[in-house]
């Protein structure tokens, strides 16, 4: 790289501010102060640093830049158009937050080439890039290539994050050298002077972290240019604390709270004009600082040529490439548990999948937030992802379960990589953000959520879910998976395996359960179907019992009960509302029974049910928090009986005869 000199900088930095001034204008909505406070360091950073191919997008040598301060998705915008990207064009900016635009309010991975993520909730593009360096990290390591970088854009908001700090703590620890990360340190946030609210040292922070650190002027381009030099050098990830001005370039409000989200209006547009010495119309861009910007790409044309040679090698593996032999593995475990019922906790059969499928399976990286021996997600003999071992396939979190499940979308989000991830069900809600943005960007991510009910007893209403299991089904694209038993289970590993466009979570029992598929044949995967009759007396049944999970092998034992006493039923196990959905009208309706009684048994929030049993059915479940104590007392307490759901069955057939 040959530093240059700054006026052809100065030039082409006040282009990529008036345009994404233009953009935001246009809209009259947006976020100003970032692009024109970051406007100088993003210009030095394409200029002479970034590896990009605007012919060619998808590169996988390329270097990954993430604007984790979504909201100044304008000069994201403006800076893809700028280098040459197909999109966005200039129609597509004046388009800029309007619905069905390719350029959104935020960037919105999918939309256009040269976003790498979705970003907005503060925190979240940090935390996923660490997960796409390590991903690089480990696959550059395995074909001895050249490693790229990953460059993140972050905001005094990115780093007042919880989930910031535990990427940034991991990042330290697995020295991932090649992670690069901008702060845009302009003191400023929504409420004003960052004073108001934060005292800390940053700088002190990140030393710590085994961070190496380096501030320089953000409107200085020699400093900036020095600083990426020095980040490139250390073999430690790297913050780059660019003093800046928010709202650079803005005579009135630039350095003011004010600017951060509030477009600055078409008469401080003319006086920025006067400042900066901008003769130009709004979206007139003079052809020598387009032809300035678009030339920039020919530094990495012989680096995007050698890419090419070495591609193969590197990049073998395609994003939900599974082998055969994973299915036949999983085909083999279901016959072997049809042969062989022997009561088993779905934990430990999700963790039988893995000891077989791992090792046939290369895109699969697996971790835990620190609970490895619970979840059971660790195999035997694998090696953990260290700074030591980067060809390791195991993430040890540590107690970090959000930055967990951002960096489980990093891997996803760089490729080749089919990551999985564990801990407590109860612990989603730390993860949430982070998961949400899993199945709005349609990741291939498996969470493994144990621990899955009161089922897991003694450590009580703290650990206990309740309200998990529905509100996980209330997000649009996850697709969630409860399984009854051991062949259950590997019936949704292999759904959530071929589950490409979104992420997948599996609930599994902390306690036994019985094998339920006894009288069913397991040489079909009915838990693709979402639902399915896994008992049947009559087609004109009088009953239709509906259950999830643990709690099937309830509704078996009720229909016995209710057998006994000459009724005619069905048993209906649900591990997968989301496919379940996919089915036509026809086949749920048979499956449901829409002319039986309808009961449901769940061992969480009977809320959502209705959908399925209708108004006048029966909700068994557990709408208040747990209790300390054990599983079979639990579920005794709580009305989760066969003999419980035997007693309202008749009441509700008899009271249903008596109306007619």
């Amino acid at each position: 790289m040959e530093k240059r000199g700054s006026s052809d900088l100065q030039i082409l930095a006040t282009a990529l501010r008036f345009l994404s001034i233009d953009v935001i204008e246009k809209a009259h909505s947006g976020h100003p102060g970032m692009p024109l406070g970051m406007a100088d360091v993003v210009t030095v950073l394409c200029r002479d640093f970034l590896k990009f191919f605007p012919q060619d997008p998808r590169w996988p040598d390329r270097d990954r830049l993430i604007f984790s301060s979504g909201h100044g998705s304008a000069l994201l915008y403006s800076l893809l158009y700028f280098l040459g990207y197909a999109h966005p064009t200039l129609q597509d900016l004046k388009n800029f937050r309007q619905i069905h635009a390719k350029t959104a309010g935020h960037p919105e991975y999918g939309t256009l080439e040269g976003i790498e993520m979705t970003t907005g909730p503060l925190g979240q593009g940090l935390a996923a890039a660490v997960g796409l360096c390590a991903a690089a990290t480990q696959h550059c390591a395995l074909a001895s290539a050249n490693l790229h970088k990953t460059y993140v854009l972050v905001g005094d908001g990115d780093l007042m994050e919880g989930i910031s700090y535990e990427a940034i703590s991991l990042a330290g620890h697995l020295r991932l050298g090649s992670l690069i990360v901008l702060f845009d340190d302009n003191n400023i946030t929504v409420d004003g002077p960052t004073h108001l609210s934060r005292t800390s040292d940053i700088t002190a922070y990140f030393v710590a972290e085994n961070w190496h650190v380096r501030t320089v002027d953000g409107h200085t381009y020699t400093e900036i240019y020095d600083g990426i030099c020095e980040a490139l050098s250390d073999p430690r990830p790297s913050l780059i604390r660019c003093r800046t001005e928010i709202g650079h370039g803005s005579p009135t409000f630039a350095g003011t709270a004010h600017i951060h989200g509030t477009p600055i209006g078409a008469e401080e547009r003319c006086r920025m004009q006067k400042a900066l010495n901008w003769p130009y119309a709004p979206f007139d861009i003079p052809k020598d600082i387009l032809k300035a910007w678009r030339s920039m790409r020919q530094r990495n044309e012989k680096s995007y040529n050698l890419g090419n040679t070495i591609r193969s090698s590197c990049h073998s593996r395609k994003t939900c490439s599974v082998p055969s032999i994973v299915f036949d593995a999983l085909e083999k475990l279901k016959e072997e548990a049809f042969h062989t019922p022997i009561p088993c906790a779905t934990r430990m059969n999700s963790h039988r999948v893995l000891e077989s499928i791992v090792p046939l399976c290369p895109a699969l990286i697996g971790g835990s937030a620190d609970l490895t021996p619970s979840t059971n997600t660790k195999i035997s003999g694998i090696v953990p992802f260290m700074a030591e071992t980067p060809h390791g396939r195991y993430l040890h979190y540590g107690v970090r379960e959000h930055g967990m499940a951002a960096f489980m979308n990093g891997l996803a989000l760089y490729g080749n990589t089919i990551p999985y991830g564990g801990t407590f069900l109860a612990f989603s809600d730390y993860m949430r953000p982070a998961l949400r943005l899993s199945a709005m960007m349609k990741l291939h991510v498996i969470y493994l959520f144990t621990h899955d009910s009161i089922g897991l007893g003694e450590d009580g209403p703290t650990h206990q879910p309740i309200e998990h299991l529905m509100s996980l089904r209330l997000i649009p694209n996850l697709f969630v998976f409860r399984p009854a038993d051991a062949i259950e289970t590997y019936e949704c590993w292999e759904c959530a395996l071929k589950c490409c466009d979104n992420p997948s979570a599996l609930l599994l029992t902390r306690q036994h359960v019985p094998l339920v598929r006894s009288k069913t044949k397991w040489n079909a995967n009915y838990a693709a179907l979402g639902g399915y009759i896994l008992e049947e007396d009559t087609p004109e049944r009088q009953f239709t019992l509906l259950a999830t999970g643990s709690e099937v092998s309830i509704a078996v034992q009720a229909k016995k009960l209710l057998n006994a006493q000459g009724f005619q039923g069905a048993v209906v196990s649900l591990p997968c509302w989301e496919l379940f959905e996919q089915q036509d009208s026809g086949y749920k309706q048979k499956v449901l029974g829409f002319t039986s009684v309808r009961v449901s048994i769940e061992a969480g929030s009977t809320f959502g049910w209705e959908k399925y049993i209708g108004k006048k059915g029966q909700a068994f479940g557990v709408d208040r928090f747990g209790s300390s104590g054990k599983a079979e007392d639990l579920f005794q307490f709580f009305g989760l009986t066969p003999e419980a759901v035997q007693t309202k069955v008749i009441e509700m057939i008899k009271k249903k005869g008596n109306d007619k």
